[in-house]
């Protein structure tokens, strides 16, 4: 398949693509990711409860039809979007991650849960407290002030804050992520 050494985070090229069916089966023989194993995989043990329950919301969020498992086509969907999805894809699938509990809105205690659980699993520090972040998330864009973001509140108010916008990708950021695994089949090669 050729020279495979050049990482191009941005797209699945072929290679690529054997590179992480390698990964993924190695990982997962029976081609099903199961939560235990999807934590293990992208190097996340050791959470806090909260830090968990983000991840199983993520896992949910990739988990597309439900059956508790992500197969490997499900997995590339979800590297795709992650790593060449548009701005509205992206946003998209945020909500869905903010929504914890599906209720259609974000609430106030489910974005400061994710960002807690976000800087939690990046181990990055930050100027602005979390709380604070979460209260001026809705202080921008809870335009009707109900204490909760409508799928189409969030999506208009991070598009028109740059700023937002901007924090919000880089906190969902997975690219140190997708390294690592792309480092580690690097390592398997040789």
């Amino acid at each position: 398949m050729g020279n495979c050494n050049a990482v191009n985070v941005e797209k699945l090229q072929a290679c690529e693509s054997h590179q992480w069916y390698r990964k993924f089966m190695t990982e997962c023989p029976s081609g099903l990711l199961t939560f235990y194993e999807f934590k293990k995989f992208f190097g996340l043990s050791n959470l806090s409860e909260s830090s968990d329950t983000y991840v199983k919301s993520m896992f949910s969020t990739f988990d597309m039809n439900s059956d508790g498992f992500i197969d490997f086509m499900e997995y590339v969907a979800a590297l795709s979007l992650v790593l060449k999805g548009g701005v509205q894809q992206k946003l998209r699938w945020y909500f869905k991650l903010y929504d914890m509990d599906g209720s259609g809105c974000i609430d106030r205690d489910e974005l400061l849960l994710i960002i807690k659980s976000i800087r939690a699993i990046n181990g990055s520090t930050h100027e602005m407290s979390a709380e604070d972040f979460a209260n001026m998330v809705f202080d921008k864009i809870d335009i009707n002030g109900d204490g909760q973001l409508s799928y189409e509140e969030f999506m208009e108010g991070v598009q028109n804050d740059e700023m937002l916008q901007k924090t919000l990708t880089e906190c969902l950021d997975l690219t140190h992520i997708v390294e690592k695994i792309q480092g580690e089949v690097m390592l398997s090669k040789n």
